[in-house]
């Protein structure tokens, strides 16, 4: 996608580091940090320097890519194993981290020296990088006919291009549709306590010229409600062999909300945030983040100066979790780069199948 005219990648490699855009410092600037120490990348994943499915996997991936090559050869087994553990324990919710690491792993595993191991696993990483791209580009091309001329479409949270490696899940059928001269209008919550709602999708989608509101979190069923809004399309950080899928917390409420209105909640995924091995929601791990994510808030005053204020009493305990989990059956379709599929046990195998992942899951 374009940032004033250029073309970028959320997640890239050059000059022997991982490149991230610093996405805390959006919507007011644009930058990018180059990261080229195992430590600076598991980091940049726990603060959210990098945040979303797609861009931790394809982080994940060149993280380790980059432990291969800062390692010796002498203890270069224990190096790798060292920096995958490390990274894997940044974000415990997000199945696309886990894809990345495993693909990496394979390619250092089958190498048959650290030299060649090195090499292996930077093409692994950006193969991983790549397919992303390709797969959120399909989910586009495939999620766009599900939205009509002058709709009103929300979203919850950030699956745009800055939650994956390019074109993003949620907003690539939104994207796709509006290059195609559909007229829509995007309701973009808030998504507290983070805000990325506010901060980045609302960003996204001006530097693409769709037409879209921030609303408050709590204004969405009142939109729903008289009318305004005619589809739901969330992203999913992991989705059970049974098609529970975990968001961004608040999303279950869309869905419940959804449903009562009879207004179709769809679900925008690459193939590689399943999770085969989960039988269900309720065994997806939810992240609990830092109280403070709640206690604390951050933005632009009025000097142009960028500020922290707190939003409660001095010591008032919060909680935090990251994630929740929507029930497959309020899921009106799950929108993948091979089509879109009913959340259940027969479509998530669907897309396994499709995918070349077909096989005994944990149903």
């Amino acid at each position: 996608m374009l940032v004033d005219g250029a073309p970028y990648r959320t997640v890239d490699w050059e000059d022997d580091a991982v490149v991230l855009i610093d996405q805390p410092r959006l919507p007011h600037t644009f930058a990018r940090v180059s990261l080229r120490t195992v430590e600076s990348v598991a980091q940049a994943i726990s603060t959210m320097v990098v945040r979303g499915a797609g861009a931790i996997g394809a982080t994940g991936a060149f993280g380790l890519a980059l432990a291969a090559r800062l390692a010796p050869d002498d203890g270069f087994d224990d190096a790798i194993a060292a920096a995958r553990a490390r990274l894997a324990d940044t974000r415990p919710t997000a199945q696309n981290l886990f894809y990345g690491l495993d693909r990496v792993s394979a390619a250092i595993a089958a190498a048959d020296a650290p030299e060649t191991a090195r090499d292996a696993a930077l093409d692994a990483a950006r193969a991983v990088a790549d397919e992303d791209a390709a797969a959120c580009e399909a989910i586009g091309r495939h999620g766009a006919p599900l939205l009509q001329d002058g709709w009103g479409v929300a979203t919850h949270c950030n699956a745009g291009w800055l939650a994956f490696v390019d074109w993003g899940s949620a907003l690539s059928p939104v994207y796709a549709a509006h290059r195609d001269g559909k007229a829509l209008h995007v309701f973009v919550d808030e998504t507290r306590p983070r805000g990325q709602g506010a901060r980045l999708t609302a960003w996204e989608l001006a530097g693409e010229g769709v037409p879209h509101s921030v609303i408050a979190d709590n204004a969405f069923a009142h939109y729903v409600q008289r009318g305004a809004i005619q589809a739901v399309i969330t992203g999913s950080d992991r989705v059970a062999a049974n098609g529970d899928v975990a968001n961004k917390i608040g999303t279950c409420g869309r869905a419940i909300i959804a449903r009562h209105y009879g207004v179709p909640f769809y679900v925008a995924l690459p193939s590689t945030t399943i999770d085969p091995a989960c039988p269900h929601g309720a065994a997806i791990p939810i992240e609990e983040r830092d109280q403070d994510e709640v206690r604390w808030t951050w933005g632009r005053t009025d000097d142009g100066g960028f500020s922290r204020v707190s939003t409660v009493y001095a010591g008032c305990p919060a909680r935090n979790p990251a994630f929740d989990v929507t029930p497959a059956e309020l899921v009106d379709g799950l929108i993948t780069e091979h089509g879109v599929f009913p959340a259940s046990p027969e479509g998530v195998a669907a897309i396994l199948a499709a995918a070349g992942r077909g096989g005994p899951t944990g149903v």
